[in-house]
């Protein structure tokens, strides 16, 4: 029994032997994985590795000490965490002796003293005997790349253990000799190293503990202090990386140095990117002394460290010249906003001293800058809370900055004007700050501003997005202040519209209308919005004045606007839809009505621009509604249009029935519009009553010649309901019916234009969700471009089927819209469109270009570039086609392209430039801004290939400085300029 328990024991260890061998002197990688396999497993123990490896480690030849040396560090790479104490200890000696081996065998040494640094069982004062052992034997520095890389592994982890302290300043010298990394990336660098990534290495290295902040900080200092911008840019991102780890110990003896190089920085740089780094980093010191817990008696650094801030900026704020008052303030914001602490004590000095100065400057520009800076402080306000109401550093300057700003939004300049509202915005934004007096005067400022001429849209505009935002947090306030001041004006406006001064009524009409938009930000504001904006569309359409559309228009619009700031609360968006949605309905419904009196005000809301804007109101309405309250509407809406049941309708009681399918006047017709826009924005997963019987109908409507805008609404409807339809039978009947009715009606007769446009919007449907009869239903769109009728419009169509709409097939209105839909589109059908011009006759090419075209232009950048070789003769060709759109559609395809491929480019630039220049004088005005942005874009093409043409170029490029439109203009005079500094130095 013992014999062959001697055995048992014998047996594994011989195979141990066998895989030592084959890794040490047969040179193979596998049995290193092995043996570290069977130890994990317990086979052998580390010990016995070691003894299998006693020949190899005492071997005469380097090499062979080296192979065995490194078999055991793969081994205790992937098992050091089953080592013992004890096992540690011999294995560091071990590993420290060998240090002062050969130099082949030092990598190898080096990966297991990177092993042994992740032991558990590391006993103290191992890491210092190491590390001292590795600089005393080893010269990191001439080390390969590689190799330096595992002495930073290793420092790194012993870092972790925090026993680096007798040996600190030896870790910092052998690190900071790289900082900072001036390294460039050779050319076709197979790692990939990049200078970035040792500047980020490297300083998580030198910003990993405080002990390095006696030596790293003088070095800091005397780097931002040198001229070399890379360095100044890497020690003050440093200097923000270590304030993480630092506290008010380790930055005591350099503040003084610290603030005055950034300081310098700040003030005297003519770098935007140095200075972002230096408030950077005097934002991080701030907030690192004002973490610091300070022990009783202890000297507050902070304090000081905020008073020479204060004692360096604050006289700069009063000079006459206001030459440094910019990076003062700037300075001091970016001390002020890294704590609550720090920003209530350089308020409360920095402010009176503003709050004076606004006063005694009378210059409007002047004042612009003070309150600029005020605003400043203000926004860093927000960024901390205040429980105690008698803490807020603002409360004592309320009445002055409520003043102040009100002075700025009666001034005369629209600048400071701007800047006012801006503040008013802060001001409004802080709790409990201003009293129900400052909010009544707030509100009429806003009113004011709301109303101003032309030449103050930008103010206008900014004093209607401040109502939006502080409507939001005062609703009372607009609601008892402005809304009914809008109300009266809306109603004298719309009263007065007969009168003889109808641009100004109209115009002041608009601003009201969409100061009501803006302000209907809060749940309580919409409810008394949205019924004046409803009565006002109701007023302009009863008929009593010839209403143009552009009134009812603008009312949509605010409709609109309304709908969208409804849709992040599931109560208001219900409220809008069921308020908004049956009365826009119901006055489309009364407008399609035969009259026996017609009134041409009532029919304006049956021109196509007036829907189109009613389309965008009920699509807005209906995209966010719960799937509950969407099957709600639904069950109403469709029976309106299929039924007639106008019973939920406002004011219903209409002259005859509402039959838009069955009835065959002109108006019932064209609402359908409202339908499609209606059910095109419902959620996936709401049951459409009548499903059926709606498809047969819009599919017959979609071939109905006599009013091209109902048949294309019900084209666009059908498709919209396919697009969201799941995959079945039913999916599969409707798809057949399609089928069946496209090529019906695209044989000969009145409805090939109707049946064209049904086609291209099914095929758009079942392209965005991947659907199997896409392909067919493009390979027949493309039989099509051939067609004498149909071809340009087919090659059009390849425009609508890239492109993104919306009305319909939306993501905003949950249709099926698969990812990269327009890549694997042009992976598909390219090479079709590319034979079938080859192939085409002379007559229909220009339609294959217009398509190839369109789809090219539409396609993202990155999936064109490799595709590109074999495509541009094409894109060349189509340069040539008469069609406008189709020039206008390759030129913008072809600009981002002589950016992001210019070798392709250069290989045709004669052409380019020959076809650019004839471009340039094309009757589009579009079309010659087009080609001369390409003429500028071609100067970034490599100089040698571009500058013999320069001469040529200039002299061509003096026409269109000449031309009659002034953008025209405006783009010939930078192409040119361009042309004439190619070639120069330091172009």
């Amino acid at each position: 029994m013992a014999a062959a328990a001697a055995l048992e024991a014998v047996a594994p260890l011989g195979a141990l032997w066998g895989l030592v061998q084959d890794f040490v002197m047969g040179q193979q990688e596998g049995p290193a994985d092995q043996v570290a396999a069977d130890v994990k497993a317990g086979s052998y123990t580390v010990l016995q590795v070691v003894e299998a490896l006693g020949s190899s480690l005492e071997n005469p030849e380097p090499r062979t000490r080296a192979r065995g040396i490194q078999l055991l560090s793969q081994v205790l790479l992937q098992c050091h965490s089953l080592l013992l104490e004890k096992e540690v200890v011999h294995l560091i000696l071990f590993y420290e002796n060998r240090l002062k081996d050969h130099h082949l065998v030092i990598p190898s040494v080096l990966q297991g003293l990177r092993a042994l640094s992740l032991c558990v069982a590391l006993p103290p004062g191992l890491a210092v005997s190491v590390l001292k052992a590795i600089f005393q034997e080893v010269h990191v520095q001439s080390l390969m790349q590689v190799d330096r890389h595992t002495v930073y592994n290793i420092i790194t982890n012993f870092m972790r253990t925090r026993e680096e302290g007798p040996f600190v300043e030896e870790l910092f010298e052998v690190t900071s000799c790289y900082f900072p990394i001036d390294f460039t990336p050779p050319p076709n660098d197979p790692h990939g190293i990049q200078r970035e990534d040792l500047i980020l290495s490297l300083r998580a290295v030198l910003a990993s503990t405080p002990r390095f902040a006696e030596f790293l900080l003088p070095l800091l200092i005397e780097k931002v202090d040198s001229e070399i911008l890379s360095a100044k840019l890497d020690s003050l991102q440093t200097m923000n990386a270590c304030c993480a780890v630092y506290g008010q110990k380790e930055l005591k003896d350099f503040l003084p140095g610290l603030w005055a190089s950034i300081r310098r920085e700040v003030f005297q740089t003519a770098s935007e990117r140095v200075e972002a780094e230096g408030l950077a980093a005097l934002h991080s010191l701030t907030a690192c002394l004002s973490r610091s817990v300070l022990r009783a008696g202890a000297e507050d650094l902070l304090d000081s460290f905020l008073t020479n801030i204060l004692q360096d900026c604050r006289h700069h704020l009063c000079e006459p010249d206001m030459k440094l008052v910019w990076p003062s303030a700037k300075l001091l914001q970016a001390a002020a906003g890294a704590s609550a602490r720090a920003c209530e004590y350089i308020t409360s000095s920095v402010l009176p001293l503003l709050l004076e100065q606004f006063h005694k400057h009378s210059q409007s520009n002047q004042r612009r800058t003070i309150l600029e800076m005020i605003l400043g402080f203000l926004k860093l306000q927000q960024k901390w809370s205040y429980e105690d109401k008698d803490e807020k550093p603002l409360g004592g300057f309320k009445d002055q900055l409520c003043s102040l700003v009100f002075m700025a939004l009666t001034d005369t300049s629209t600048q400071l004007q701007l800047v006012g509202i801006r503040a008013l915005t802060v001001l409004g934004a802080q709790p409990d700050l201003l009293s129900s007096a400052d909010l009544e005067l707030a509100v009429g400022h806003l009113y004011r501003l709301s109303f101003l001429e032309d030449d103050s849209q930008s103010c206008r505009m900014a004093a209607l997005e401040a109502s939006g935002a502080l409507a939001t947090l005062y609703p009372l306030a607009f609601s008892n202040h402005l809304v009914p001041k809008l109300a009266e004006e809306l109603h004298q406006g719309g009263s007065d519209l007969t009168s003889g001064d109808r641009p100004s009524k109209c115009s002041r009409c608009l601003r009201c209308l969409q100061a009501l938009s803006a302000v209907s930000t809060h749940p309580s504001i919409v409810k008394e919005t949205l019924p004046l904006l409803l009565q006002h569309l109701r007023q302009v359409n009863k008929g009593n004045v010839v209403t143009g559309s552009s009134e009812i228009i603008a009312v949509c619009q605010s409709l609109q606007q309304v709908a969208e700031k409804c849709q992040q609360d599931l109560e208001s968006c219900w409220y809008f839809h069921e308020t908004a949605v049956p009365c826009l309905l119901a006055l489309a419904v009364q407008a399609s009505m035969p009259e026996k009196e017609p009134s041409i005000s009532r029919k304006v809301l049956l021109e196509d621009e007036v829907l189109g804007a009613i389309v965008s109101v009920i699509g807005a309405a209906t995209t966010h509604l719960s799937p509950e309250l969407a099957a709600q509407s639904v069950s109403r809406i469709v029976p309106l249009f299929l039924d007639g049941n106008t019973s939920f309708l406002p004011e219903n009681s209409f002259p005859s029935r509402f039959q838009p399918f069955q009835d065959g006047s002109w108006g019932q017709r064209r609402l359908v519009a409202l339908l499609m826009a209606f059910v095109c924005s419902l959620p996936r997963n709401v049951e459409i009553p009548q499903l059926d019987q709606l498809m047969r109908e819009l599919l017959e409507l979609s071939c109905c010649h006599s009013c091209p805008f109902s048949s294309t609404a019900a084209a666009k409807c059908f498709a919209g309901l396919l697009n969201k339809h799941p995959a079945g039978q039913q999916l599969d009947e409707f798809l057949q019916l399609a089928v069946d009715t496209v090529e019906a009606g695209l044989g000969s007769g009145p409805s090939r234009h109707q049946a064209f446009t049904l086609l291209l919007w099914v095929t758009k449907a079942l392209v965005l969700r991947y659907h199997p009869l896409s392909s067919c239903l493009t390979a027949r769109l493309m039989d099509l471009l051939s067609d004498p009728e149909l071809g340009p419009e087919a090659a059009d169509g390849f425009s609508l089927l890239m492109s993104d709409c919306t009305d319909v097939l939306t993501r905003a209105g949950h249709a099926e819209v698969r990812i990269m839909f327009r890549q694997r589109f042009f992976t598909d059908n390219v090479p079709a469109l590319v034979q079938g011009f080859h192939a085409a006759s002379q007559d229909v090419k220009p339609n294959f270009l217009k398509g190839l075209s369109h789809v090219l232009h539409r396609l993202p950048k990155p999936v064109l570039l490799p595709e590109l070789p074999t495509l541009l003769s094409l894109l060349l060709e189509a340069l040539s086609c008469s069609d406008s759109v189709v020039q206008l559609s390759t030129l913008s395809c072809l600009q981002p392209l002589l950016l992001e491929a210019p070798q392709v480019m250069s290989l045709h630039v004669d052409m380019l430039i020959t076809k650019f220049l004839n471009l340039s004088s094309s009757p589009s005005m579009a079309v010659r801004i087009a080609a001369l942005q390409c003429m500028h874009a071609l100067t970034r093409l490599p100089t040698p290939v571009v500058l013999p043409y320069k001469p040529q170029v200039i002299r061509a490029l003096a026409k269109p400085l000449d031309d009659k439109k002034r953008l025209v203009r405006k783009e010939a005079v930078s192409a040119r300029g361009e042309w004439f500094l190619l070639g120069s130095p330091g172009s």
